[in-house]
């Protein structure tokens, strides 16, 4: 690798070491394995299929799935090398899938020349990679992202059942209003995040492949040999895969199945990111404390800071991400006629835009693991916002039958000071019965959360 303060993206640079996990699935070496392996596949295909003139034994078919699981660097740079410069026999292919085919060929000699034939027999290269996109998607999503993401959900799950109860004033518009409990709160985002990653996993699981041929019409297939089912064949391969099949097509795999994938991946950061700035505002609120690390600096100039760093950082790379997620979304299912290679671009980003999810999930993470409830700040501060209580006197009164009790409690707290105290010597100045007068004088803010303790218990 080169040396990262070399390097032109923050993602190879600054950020590689968070982004290494995602190099098996997101890089050009990956790319070019996940080729090799749909490449070597389909060759050992053929050679199960009736009516293909093929056959390889045990020790043949063991040495090409070498081949695909010992795909290492140096099979990469020499893909490379066939691609740009050309290697032996063979010029320059200026063609990414033609040059994994020749590398197919070197490390296939002496002794299995006659399996050159069947090498990407009748295939476009579209076949090839339409699957391997959708493989290495598939694991950085499984693999990577997802992990990433559940951790972020249990640690906020933790925390609301360990705070189910603890009261904290909510603010509606940035205004006090009726209380509720920081557990509550933070299970809100659980339940969006269980929402979207159960969309993520539908969308992952409907990924989709595509082998066809040049215009999707199997046309140099049956051409070589009419009498095999290459439909049948088709389907097999591909959910052999793990992949869903793509009976109809042109020359490219629609992008609908990628695009679904992108997009609740791009809901999921919106929800992260609503909590980063949420968190974000607690901490400045003094509702959360964090933990200091020894030796870091908070600012250049003021000693005593300890910023909100994590998140900041998560709600930066999240909304990239969400930029890039959206030009993805859209440019893999587009295809003037049946092909061009405008969405091949766009996909050679798709690593870039996961890369950015995972900071953000990876910051937010961190963050969270260094945050403290301060309970008591809370506490103290619901406990000098008596007004909220407002809404359940006059709710009582309502159910009084008072008509007007909304104009009359409002008429007591709007615009003017409100303690606990004049708050209850107004109530004991209401035209309503005793018992009510005792009901209402012995709310107090911290009691008024309603049932939020009993809906953190519903988390699965």
């Amino acid at each position: 690798m080169p040396d990262p303060l070399d390097a032109v993206s923050p993602l190879d640079g600054r950020y590689a070491g968070r982004t290494a996990p995602l190099r098996q699935y997101a890089s050009e070496s990956a790319l070019m394995r996940a080729r090799t392996r749909v490449e070597v596949a389909y060759l050992l295909a053929l050679a199960d299929e009736p009516g293909v003139p093929l056959e390889l034994s045990d020790d043949e078919r063991e040495r090409c799935l070498a081949v695909a699981e010992g795909f290492d660097d140096e099979d990469a740079r020499l893909v490379k090398t066939i691609e740009t410069e050309g290697y032996e026999a063979f010029p320059a292919t200026n063609h990414d899938v033609k040059a994994v085919e020749y590398l197919l060929r070197v490390r296939l000699a002496d002794g299995l020349e006659r399996v050159y034939p069947w090498l990407h027999f009748g295939l476009t290269s579209e076949d090839v990679t339409n699957l391997a996109y959708r493989l290495l998607v598939r694991g950085a999503v499984t693999e990577v992202l997802t992990p990433t993401l559940v951790a972020v959900r249990d640690r906020l799950a933790d925390l609301a059942r360990e705070h189910r109860a603890t009261p904290m004033l909510a603010r509606t518009h940035g205004q006090p209003a009726t209380p509720t409990t920081f557990g509550k709160e933070l299970a809100v985002y659980v339940a969006r995040l269980d929402r979207g990653l159960g969309r993520l996993e539908r969308a992952t699981d409907e990924l989709a492949g595509k082998l066809a041929g040049a215009s999707g019409t199997y046309a140099a297939h049956v051409a070589a040999l009419p009498d095999v089912d290459w439909r049948g064949f088709s389907r097999r391969f591909v959910e052999d895969l793990g992949l869903r099949h793509v009976p109809l097509a042109t020359q490219v795999n629609p992008g609908d199945d990628l695009a679904a994938v992108f997009d609740a991946l791009r809901g999921l950061d919106r929800v992260v990111v609503d909590l980063d700035r949420d968190v974000w505002l607690y901490v400045s609120m003094g509702y959360l404390d964090q933990r200091t690390v020894a030796g870091e600096t908070g600012s250049s100039t003021m000693p005593h800071k300890v910023n909100p760093i994590d998140f900041e950082n998560a709600e930066g790379n999240l909304e990239k991400a969400i930029s890039d997620l959206d030009v993805l979304s859209a440019g893999v299912t587009n295809s003037r006629l049946q092909r061009d290679l405008s969405d091949s671009t766009v996909k050679r980003n798709v690593g870039a835009a996961l890369a950015y999810c995972l900071l953000g999930y990876g910051k937010t993470r961190d963050g969270l693991e260094k945050l403290d409830p301060a309970v008591d700040a809370m506490r103290a501060d619901l406990e000098a916002h008596p007004e909220v209580l407002a809404e359940a006197i006059q709710t009582v009164l309502r159910r009084e039958g008072h008509a007007d009790a909304y104009e009359r409690v409002k008429a007591l707290t709007r615009d003017r000071a409100v303690t606990l105290e004049s708050l209850r010597a107004a109530i004991g100045e209401l035209d309503v019965d005793p018992s009510v007068v005792d009901e209402l004088q012995s709310l107090e803010p911290a009691d008024y959360v309603g049932l939020a303790a009993e809906l953190v218990d519903d988390l699965p």
